[in-house]
């Protein structure tokens, strides 16, 4: 047992250790999102076997250049030490930790935790650190057993050399090549068949309101709408509530939505949504809104409630879903699908638009939250659109690679700060939180009104693949309202929490991270949208009204 354990000893790292504990010190700190103890060991362990493995190749490299440390009693002396700094660094990170996460949640309004329960977050962590080191180890083993087969044809650096290139292009081959893209394709097959299972079973009857998609008057199928389909097609405000809530006459708003096993092709359920628009109406109304979805075909219901209650119901919006897999699996599979989705969508729409008069046709608006707000960006070039440009957008949480956000985000106003920019006069494109920040601008609103609905604490938003190695510039000087102010960047670590709280984006409070109340979406639909008879007062009213409804199902 004893030489059991000096054999372990032996193997161990000490670089690796050191910088592995001291990753796992800073993966305690705050990021965007308030974490439990279960996924705070997972990113804990996480971060302490990548800082072990870079430890032990910096230790290697040291050895491979032949440098030594001093031998004997010195050498022993110099790993107790760092075996104890390793140990007490450690249980004061876990003993801190508990106040770390309570200034997150102080910013979200969160009752504080007493304590983050630092003896179980060790406890997690050793299972993702003993998993990783092990396949970093077993990687290792694989490029010391090639290498040493090459050295009888090669000399012995270049054995090296070609055994990591063998090694890391055979496991970039296995992840990527067999187990990704397998879970992958699985992922794909399961919410598919989920998303049948759920049109075929009919857990609700088909609307009998022929102005309803799926009716027996629809030209789409209720079922072949999934169960977000119909969430955003029945869950809508009818005429009377909006009445009882504005205390005015109202019209019944207008929703339309096509499924992905609505029509064979694209084009084909574009069409049908346009088709579909027209039998119920929707070119009557004064304004119309082309929606893309989330990855799963969700709408999210405080976005365009918000603006059927301003609206007084004189809105149509139509919905085509491009997907079955959640968001972030939607991007990594099929990334391209809701762009042509949009531009399907889009193309069906406005060519049938701009036949129509001009001062007797809605005004046409564009919307979509996440990934939807993504290939919403995407849905025409404005050079396509100029000559008879649609009236504005709302696009809520664009995900980080979002062109259009991203290019007015880089040239916005010097001194605005990254998590609300200012972009030039604001005149064509604003943004907003949940300050109302939107109202302000240095000049008048111009032909085509852009609103970006973004809030500092969202993920999604504000990840970058630039973190792994640079500070992030939402980081710099004042910082958003609803960030931590002991949140500070680490390399590495930082890019791990961005990751897990992209992850973890819906589990925020409404109105922080993902989770977009009602309010702030009417702010941002009356600047977009100009819809009449509302003063301060009825604003402040209706957004007290649709308070419950953010309690509402929010996208899975």
């Amino acid at each position: 047992m004893a030489s059991l354990i000096q054999r372990f000893r032996a193997k161990l790292s000490t670089p690796g250790l050191l910088l592995g504990t001291l990753l796992f010190a800073v993966s305690l700190t705050p990021s965007l999102l308030p974490r439990d103890f279960v996924l705070q060991g997972i990113l804990s362990g996480t971060s302490f076997a990548i800082g072990y493995g870079l430890g032990a190749w910096g230790g290697w490299l040291w050895e491979y250049m032949e440098l030594q440390l001093p031998p004997g009693r010195v050498s022993r002396a110099i790993k107790i030490a760092a075996a104890l700094l390793c140990i007490l660094v450690a249980l004061v990170s876990l003993y801190l930790n508990t106040g770390w996460q309570n200034s997150v949640r102080k910013v979200m309004d969160m009752p504080p935790l007493e304590s983050a329960h630092p003896i179980n977050v060790a406890l997690v962590a050793i299972a993702p650190a003993l998993i990783l080191i092990a396949i970093g180890s077993l990687i290792a083993y694989g490029i010391s057993l090639v290498s040493r087969w090459l050295r009888r044809f090669v000399p012995q650096r270049v054995a090296f050399v070609l055994s990591v290139l063998v090694v890391g292009v055979f496991t970039a081959y296995l992840f990527n090549g067999l187990l990704l893209r397998n879970a992958l394709r699985a992922a794909d097959n399961f919410f598919e068949r989920l998303d049948t299972l759920q049109g075929q079973m009919n857990p609700t009857p088909a609307p009998t309101d022929p102005l309803f998609s799926g009716s027996s008057a629809s030209l789409v199928a209720w079922d072949t709408i999934g169960r977000d389909g119909r969430v955003y097609v029945e869950t809508g405000p009818s005429k009377e509530k909006i009445e009882e809530v504005i205390g005015r006459p109202a019209m019944q708003p207008l929703r339309v939505y096509v499924g992905m096993r609505s029509a064979p092709t694209l084009e084909q359920r574009a069409q049908m949504a346009l088709d579909e628009l027209k039998r119920v109406g929707g070119f009557s109304r004064s304004v119309l809104v082309v929606i893309m979805p989330v990855g799963t075909g969700w709408v999210d219901p405080p976005g365009i409630d918000s603006l059927e209650y301003l609206q007084a119901g004189d809105v149509a919006s139509v919905a085509l879903q491009y997907s079955y897999l959640t968001s972030p699996l939607s991007f990594l599979i099929e990334p391209t699908y809701g762009t042509d989705a949009a531009q399907a969508l889009f193309k069906a729409v406005y060519s049938y638009w701009t036949t129509l008069p001009r001062d007797s046709r809605p005004r046409l608006y564009l919307h979509g939250l996440s990934l939807g707000a993504l290939s919403s960006q995407g849905a025409t070039e404005l050079y396509d659109v100029l000559g008879d440009p649609y009236q504005g957008a709302l696009w809520a949480g664009p995900p980080f690679s979002s062109p259009t956000w991203g290019w007015a985000t880089a040239n916005r106003q010097p001194d605005s700060p990254e998590w609300l920019p200012r972009f030039r006069n604001g005149s064509s494109i604003r943004f907003n939180n949940q300050t109302n920040a939107v109202a302000k601008a240095d000049a008048e609103w111009g032909p085509m009104r852009i609103v970006f609905l973004q809030y500092a604490s969202d993920p999604v938003v504000f990840f970058s693949y630039d973190a792994l190695y640079r500070r992030p510039a939402w980081l710099e000087g004042e910082r958003g309202p609803d960030v931590s102010p002991d949140l500070t960047w680490y390399p590495v670590v930082t890019f791990l929490q961005l990751g897990l709280d992209m992850a973890l984006s819906q589990t925020s409070p409404i109105g922080h991270g993902h989770v977009y109340a009602a309010r702030d979406y009417i702010d941002s639909w009356v600047a977009v949208v100009d819809p009449p008879g509302w003063d301060t007062a009825r604003l402040d009213a209706l957004k007290e009204a649709l308070e419950p409804t953010d309690a509402a199902p929010r996208q899975p």
